[in-house]
Order: C-alpha cells, then sequence, then structure tokens
C-alpha cells in the first residue's frame, strides 16, 4: 500500500509491500515487532534496529513519534485521503502558518524562537519536558515569529499557545 507521509514538514512517498519498504524509490527490508505489554515497537530496517513509540495525535493519519529517542511529527494517509485533504486545505486558500501549541501538558525548558526572527521549517522552537522527556517542537512551516508566549520554567497546559507565527515577507 502507497502512503504518503509529511515528517516534521518534509514530504514523501512509503510504498509497504509486508516484507519490503520503498521510500521515494529506495527499497528497504523491513519488520516490525511489538514489545509485548507496552506501546514500543521495534522496527528493522535493513540490518538497523529502532525502538519506535508511536502516539495518536489528533486528526487521522497524525501520530507523535519517538524514533531512539528523537521526537517527530508525522502525518501518514494513503494516497486518496492525502489528495483529498490537499484539494481541502488549497480550498481554503492561504492562511499563513499556524501558531506552535502545546501537544501535551509539560514544563517549559528552553525558548530558542525570538520575537521578528525568521524561522525556516523543521526549526527548533521550544523544548518542552512531558513525562521525564524533552521535546523540542518545531515550525511547522517558515514564517517570522510575531510573538513568544512560552517562557522557560513555566508549565503550560495542551493546546497551549507557545508561539505566534506570521507569513515571511515578500522580500525574504
Amino acid at each position: 500500500m502507497k502512503y504518503i507521509v509529511d515528517v516534521n514538514g518534509e514530504r514523501i512517498t512509503v510504498d509497504l509491500d509486508g516484507v519490503h519498504a520503498t521510500v521515494d524509490g529506495v527499497q528497504f527490508d523491513v519488520a516490525l515487532t511489538p514489545i509485548v505489554g507496552t506501546p514500543v515497537r521495534l522496527v528493522r530496517v535493513n540490518e538497523q534496529v529502532h525502538r519506535v513509540l508511536a502516539q495518536r495525535d489528533g486528526a487521522r493519519g497524525s501520530w507523535v513519534l519517538d524514533v531512539d529517542g528523537e521526537r517527530m511529527q508525522a502525518d501518514a494517509l494513503d494516497e486518496r485521503t492525502r489528495a483529498l485533504r490537499d484539494l481541502s486545505v488549497a480550498s481554503r486558500g492561504a492562511t499563513g502558518p499556524a501558531p506552535l501549541i502545546a501537544p501535551m501538558p509539560g514544563l517549559i525548558v528552553r525558548v530558542h524562537a525570538v520575537a521578528g526572527e525568521v524561522v525556516s521549517a523543521g526549526q527548533g522552537l521550544v523544548v518542552i519536558e512531558a513525562m521525564k522527556m524533552e521535546n523540542e517542537l518545531r515550525a511547522t512551516v517558515a514564517g517570522v515569529v510575531i510573538s513568544v508566549r512560552a517562557v522557560p520554567g513555566t508549565a503550560v497546559e495542551k493546546g497551549a499557545i507557545l508561539v505566534e507565527l506570521g507569513p515571511l515577507p515578500d522580500s525574504v
């Protein structure tokens, strides 16, 4: 089955046939093994084994992944669903970058964003600690930081706006 996957703002195509994954045209031998009694899965890609924890994150196909201790956001949809979602987004028109929102309750550890700064897609903006893990929250698209609401040392609830982003100026 073919999937269109957005990982931290980068779009890739993944075709799975049960024992192989073809990622943007490159084929890998793969296997998925659950660790009984835990939400952790071991994913073998060729000869490398990775520890993966996947948690649903709201909308269909949206996931928060912890891969070998590195947290990332991924949207994985089959071709048809991705095409329908892309058409739906395109018909709404451009609305500019979305604010950076706390995906879970936690403690703000570090803030890398500064008002007026131009940021790129995937750039780390805020580090939040939740469940004894530090998670770097990244910009999903390029934009300009309008305001920073996150303050190191403060607790935030899920859904709190941490950084407001605006569109890039035409000259950038």
